[in-house]
Formats: structure tokens, sequence, C-alpha cells
């Protein structure tokens, strides 16, 4: 596991394969679980995992680059930097340490709608782990001395992980050009020029706002029951006073779509071209009664891997890609995104391919999807969240996902239902609804000419 000092932004494109599809909303119902709020706001769950003496601590706080001030961008994932700069009681080191010797592994991430805090450790650790991080939530310590060398390593983040990849930069330029108002078209990192004017009283602003047991998600997994985590939230988090209500999170609503948008990126690094599509489609919390999961089953059933609609037609029966596939990023706070894409085979160019794709699209549109499709479709998602339980990390990530973007606990427990619930009738209506091409951001990365 990295260590914090390379704490991780976490973006749609990044979470992908977590879990079945994308990261998204997609755990059967766990036994056992316990869901309580402390009397100071902070929201508790409990995943009781008891058969080795390990537990995962997570805290999450409802907010993320989305919710970065205006020209302000980054602010939120450099604070997450500055977060293991040290308090008065636990100087710059003694946190990370302390969970090194205790054989710990920790870190943190953000995303567009969270940033979150974790240790993985033996339970009887537990207790200390939550006095740690509710001391870092309100006693937090910052200097110029170390805010400013921070800052220089978000800098150089930035220009390793997205300046110097095209396909970074070009992912960059079409979330910029599918989101024209709404935040989500800002990268989770910040533009490099708003970052080099990040300062120590930004950070400080930010921390007051979000950083308050109203806003936070703890989620402890593990070898644990309620009672004892209750006690222990209680004599650590419990400790800290309410401040009132939450930040209440308004953004600007995307305008409607009414034209195809192409983005070309040209660079002397590209190997292989690329093709992506990107719709703007209604998230979980957003889309209302089973659209999240019509999505999520079109996605799998689309381009989730050898035997999808996409795969076989352009991989295996034309011949003109080496790749394709699609995903859906259903877990957002607001509107957000459906990606397809592919990789063109040699000597065929991204406008055939492109032509390619929405003769696959008119076929699905036309027809729907295959009965056998669906039902496999539906098998094999709820199986793979059923495996996934083994991995108590996952477990914990999925309810803090989930939670810090407007959905329940019940919404995950009944994911299954509803995804069984689903009908052909169902898929076919949600592509011909969100799919419009006329509404998509396509992005070609080429060679340089």
């Amino acid at each position: 596991m990295a260590k914090v000092s390379s704490s991780s932004i976490v973006s749609p494109q990044a979470l992908v394969g977590l879990t079945p599809q994308s990261g998204d909303l997609s755990a059967a119902a766990v036994p056992g679980i316990s869901h309580f709020h402390l009397a100071n706001g902070l929201e508790v769950v409990v995943i009781p995992d008891l058969r080795a003496p390990i537990v995962t601590h997570m805290i999450w706080y409802r907010n993320g680059s989305a919710d970065d001030p205006m020209a302000k961008s980054g602010i939120a994932h450099f604070l997450e930097h500055l977060m293991f700069k040290g308090t008065t009681k636990n100087p710059l080191g003694a946190f990370s340490e302390l969970v090194a010797e205790l054989g710990g592994q920790e870190n943190a991430f953000t995303s567009n709608d969270f940033t979150a805090y974790y240790q993985r450790i033996a339970k009887e650790h537990l207790g200390k782990m939550m006095e740690l991080e509710a001391d870092r939530m309100i006693n937090l310590r910052l200097t110029d001395e170390v805010v400013a060398p921070e800052r220089d390593v978000v800098l150089e983040e930035r220009r390793m992980r997205t300046d110097s990849d095209p396909a970074s930069e070009l992912n960059e330029a079409v979330q910029a050009a599918l989101f024209t108002r709404h935040p989500y078209g800002t990268p989770v990192i910040g533009w490099g020029h708003e970052i080099e004017d990040l300062g120590r009283q930004d950070a400080l602003d930010y921390y007051q706002r979000f950083y308050t047991p109203e806003n936070a998600v703890l989620i402890v997994a593990g070898d644990v029951i309620e009672a004892d985590v209750k006690r222990l939230a209680e004599s650590t988090y419990g400790m800290i006073a309410a401040r009132g209500e939450a930040p209440h999170r308004k953004r600007p609503k995307e305008p409607a779509a009414r034209t195809h948008k192409l983005v070309t990126l040209r660079d002397e690094k590209v190997e292989q071209p690329s093709h992506q599509r990107v719709y703007l489609v209604p998230s979980y919390t957003t889309g209302g009664k089973a659209t999240g999961e019509a999505l999520e089953v079109l996605a799998h059933v689309l381009g989730g891997g050898p035997t999808s609609i996409l795969y076989k037609a352009l991989v295996v029966d034309q011949k003109i890609a080496v790749a394709a596939g699609s995903y859906y990023w259903g877990q957002a706070l607001d509107d957000t995104r459906f990606f397809i894409y592919a990789m063109p085979s040699e000597g065929v160019t991204l406008e055939a391919l492109e032509e390619a794709i929405d003769g696959v699209m008119a076929e699905v549109f036309a027809r729907g999807i295959d009965e056998g499709d669906l039902a496999r479709a539906k098998t094999r998602l709820v199986a793979d969240a059923v495996y996934s339980r083994d991995n108590q990390t996952e477990l914990a990530r999925w309810y803090g996902v989930a939670l810090t973007t407007g959905q329940t606990v019940e919404d995950i427990q009944q994911w299954p239902e509803r995804i069984d619930a689903l009908s052909a009738a169902d898929i076919k209506a949600a592509a011909a609804k969100y799919l419009d091409r006329a509404c998509s951001v396509t992005g070609f990365l080429l060679p340089a000419a």
C-alpha cells in the first residue's frame, strides 16, 4: 500500500474495477451490520467480519473536489495532504510512525464528492486509531513552513500524473467539455495555475468548513461488535462538540446538452490511438427509482468483458478494435458519466471506429438486449458483490462512497433486489433515453501528426 506521502486522488477512472462494474453501489446485504449516530451528529456504520483479528477504520468527509471554492481548485486534495502534518498533541510524523510500529497500514484519498482517511490494523489498536483521527479532525496545525513544500509536492504529482500523460490530458479535456458548468469538469487535483496560489489560510478555511462530526461518516469493518465500536467512538469522536448543521453542498446544475463535441489530442508519446465517448447521465442519487440500476446493467451487458455486445461486435466479429468496453460511474452526488471506449486495430481510423460504435448502439436502441444476456448480467453483478464481501476494506469503501453521495444503508442492502427486478425493456428504455450521441463528448487520442 502506498505511504501517506503519496496520498491518492480517486477519480471515476481510477475506481473502475473496485466493484463489479465501476466502483458503484453493488454490495449485497451484509449480516449483522449496525448503523447509528453519535450525539454530535457523527454517522457510524459497523460491519462485522470475525474471521481474523483485524479491523479497517475509515473516516469519510462529505466534501470533495466538486466542493472546492471558485478559483481554489485542488484545495480538497491539498488539504488531504496537509492532514498528515500533525497536531499540537501529535506532531508531524507521529501518527504515521505509530501506525507503522503497530504493523498497520494507512492512506487517504480524494474524489469529486468525498475525502477519506483509513487504517487497517490489529483490532486491539482500534481505540488508538479513533483517538488519533478524532484529534486531527479539530486540532490540525499548519505553518507556512510545511504548507509551501507540500504545495510543491502536489504540483509535481500533477505534472507526473496528468501533464506528462497524454491519456490523462485527454480525459481531463473531455470532462471539461462534458461539464461546462458543474464542477465535475474540474480535475480532482485541480488546475495547475490555481494550485500554485493555494496557501495556508485557504486550507484552514476549508478545514473549518467541512471537517466536523456532523459532516463525517465513521466506518469500522472487521473483528468488532457494535457495543465496542460505540463505546470507543463516544470516548473519542463523541468528545468533539457539534457545530450545528452539516455544510450544504449546493452546486451549479449542468445545462441540458444539445450538441455532440469532439476533443482531439495528438502527442508524440502516443503509441496506441484510442477512442472514448462520455455521456452525461443520472447517478444513483439523481436518477430516481431503478435508473442507476438500469444504467449499471446496461454498462455490463454493453461493454463489461469479452462476452459483451461491444467487444463481440468490434473485436471478435468486425476485428476493427483490439479492445472495447463501457462502464457507468453511478455513485455520485450529482449527474454523472457513462463511458464507452475502444482501441482500433492497426490501420483502422478512429472515425471508422466511431461509425462502428454508432452502428452497435443503433442495434441496441432498436432491438434492446437479449434476455439471456440480461439474466447473466444480473447473476454476475450480484454474485461478484457477494464474493467481494471477502475484502473488509472494500466493504467499508462501498458504504463510505454510498453514504457520502446521497445514498443510505438500506439502498446498499436492497441493491440486489432492485437489480433482479429489472426487465430487458427497462434496459432498452434507459439506453434510448440517456445514451444520445448528440449529447455526448467524444475524445480521440492520436500520435503526433
